[in-house]
């Protein structure tokens, strides 16, 4: 399908007009195109702090954030677990991996031979230092022998395997002593950092370098990262850059925005918050926060842009929440499933307000990727600071956060929303 890329003023004037009047030629998917709005009754529930992180590893969900205690799906059984846990995607039954990992976990991905590459803040595991970063065994929870890698300061906030290596994003300077500027590829058997890939980031306008989320295309040939730089080397890429992965040496790709320049409200170094890829890697969605709203901003946002659109471009479309975070956005499927503490979508019009032609939507929906209208899909959720982490899997879409209420029933920061039958 031909589509067109339109300028931001004019694309928010069609947004506004378009939440309002619904028009048939941007009817939305019936609801059966997107996952069921009723949560599984088989999950496990985190009873304090947040759910930050989540990915699948087989048939084993791994969960991090900041958290002590789990119980199982029917509150009868309480484990500690110290920011990170795990469970069988099938039956909810809590494992009995249990690492004691002495800070807050922001980022996981799937490792090789059954194990799981955790990033985040903290210091060690099980009392032996390693920084940020660690690859650890599933079935004992301990870390993986030969995988020595580590940060020097700051947190792993992105974790992405691809084509043999592994990526990770964060606010640190060096891995391994090794500099690197919130971004780097490393070996994932022994965690040695490729000297071939260096993005050269920096951030003279902001002070330092602090990539909050990546995204790699399932084909393995783009990476995209976002959040706090302006040059990648020479050139000019605020808040967004995307790479060329098709050579070993790490090159820009022809893909540039000028989405993210405008400033939002003071006190942010960045306001990305999360980026992924189409099924198909022929697009890709950005969310961000930034407590400003209006139409000709990209501000608390979710917008899409097509991936292999040649030099400057412009969104596809943007849809706005009126003034609220979005931070994290997961594309399966026919639909774009965005989670922050947002209360609307199709809100360009809203400030901290329901506009003309909003949707109620708190906490979680779903955008349709064609049109960027609000699909019916609305489960709910109580907000609190948001949803953090989404996770696709075979049985649906895993969701993370810090409440206890999902799709209008308990379900302690953790839910599992089903694929259609």
């Amino acid at each position: 399908m031909r589509r067109r890329v339109i300028s931001l003023a004019a694309l928010a004037v069609l947004a506004a007009v378009g939440a309002a009047a619904a028009p048939e030629a941007l009817a939305r998917p019936r609801a059966a195109d997107t996952v069921g709005e009723d949560p599984v009754d088989w999950t496990p529930h985190v009873l304090d702090g947040e759910v930050e992180a989540i990915t699948v590893v087989g048939d084993t969900v791994v969960v991090g954030g900041e958290f002590s205690t789990v119980v199982d799906s029917e509150v009868e059984y309480q484990y500690e677990r110290r920011n990170i846990f795990a469970f069988d995607l099938r039956t909810g039954a809590v494992l009995d991996f249990a690492p004691d990992v002495d800070g807050e976990v922001m980022s996981l991905a799937p490792g090789p031979d059954g194990s799981v590459f955790v990033g985040g803040a903290f210091q060690g595991i099980d009392g032996r230092y390693g920084r940020g970063l660690a690859r650890l065994d599933l079935a004992t929870g301990e870390p993986v022998e030969g995988f020595d890698a580590m940060i020097n300061w700051g947190d792993v906030r992105a974790l992405v395997p691809s084509g043999g290596w592994l990526y990770l994003a964060g606010s640190f300077s060096a891995v391994d002593d090794v500099a690197r500027l919130g971004l780097a590829r490393i070996d994932p058997d022994t965690g040695a950092v490729d000297p071939r890939f260096d993005a050269r980031l920096s951030a003279p306008e902001i002070g330092r370098v602090k990539v909050e989320d990546i995204a790699i295309t399932p084909s393995g040939d783009r990476l995209l990262a976002v959040g706090a730089f302006t040059r990648v080397g020479s050139t000019r890429r605020v808040q967004a850059a995307m790479f060329d992965l098709t050579r070993p040496k790490a090159t820009l790709a022809p893909w540039s925005t000028d989405a993210y320049t405008p400033l939002c409200r003071d006190g942010f170094d960045t306001y990305m918050r999360g980026a992924d890829f189409s099924p198909d890697g022929g697009y890709l969605v950005i969310v961000t926060t930034g407590r400003l709203s209006g139409r000709r901003l990209t501000c608390d946002t979710a917008a899409r842009f097509e991936t292999y659109a040649p030099g400057r471009t412009d969104p596809t479309w943007v849809n706005h929440t009126g003034g609220d975070s979005l931070y994290a956005v997961e594309i399966i499927g026919g639909a774009v499933y965005v989670g922050g503490h947002q209360r609307w979508l199709d809100n360009p019009y809203g400030h901290e307000s329901e506009g003309p032609g909003a949707v109620s939507r708190p906490g979680v929906g779903a955008i349709h990727p064609e049109t960027g209208m609000a699909l019916p899909w609305n489960p709910t959720r109580t907000r609190g600071v948001g949803v953090k982490a989404f996770a696709a899997t075979p049985l649906g879409l895993l969701v993370g956060s810090d409440t206890d209420e999902l799709g209008r029933e308990f379900h302690g920061r953790v839910g599992l929303f089903p694929r259609p039958e």
